[in-house]
């Protein structure tokens, strides 16, 4: 997405980028995040900002809640659906500091949090990518 004005994405322009950088998920790991929702909002809410311990709502990029499938059953009852909360200002706060690309920022958010659906840990994420 290559903006020539100087207005801020969306959220439905953030959620745009981050269904295009879901498509770009190899499909033999996409197929078991098809029932994962994804959210942008603008920030995490103040319950998440005080159970994660945040200084600041701008310290979260994203979130992944549900249960992950190491911890899934058949046999469970469902409860509420996996969800990937992108938080758009964090997004953008970290976009405008760093220069990074937008869509690359949005794309490695989306895949860190579907790493949680996954039952990987934040420490387990970060050895896959030193390997690269």
């Amino acid at each position: 997405m290559e903006r020539e004005d100087r207005t801020a994405p969306s959220l439905a322009e953030i959620e745009e980028l981050a269904l295009r950088a879901l498509a770009d998920v190899p499909e033999r790991l996409r197929r078991h995040a098809q029932h994962v929702v994804i959210r942008v909002e603008e920030f995490p809410d103040e319950e998440t900002e005080r159970e994660m311990e945040l200084e600041s709502p701008f310290d979260l990029l994203g979130l992944y809640r549900g249960i992950d499938l190491t911890r899934k059953s058949v046999a469970d009852a469902p409860q509420d659906v996996d969800t990937v909360l992108l938080f758009r200002r964090p997004l953008l706060d970290y976009w405008c500091e760093t220069g990074c690309g937008l869509y690359e920022l949005v794309r490695n958010t989306l895949i860190h949090e579907i790493g949680h659906h996954f039952g990987l840990s934040d420490d387990d994420m970060d050895r896959l990518e030193s390997q690269d």
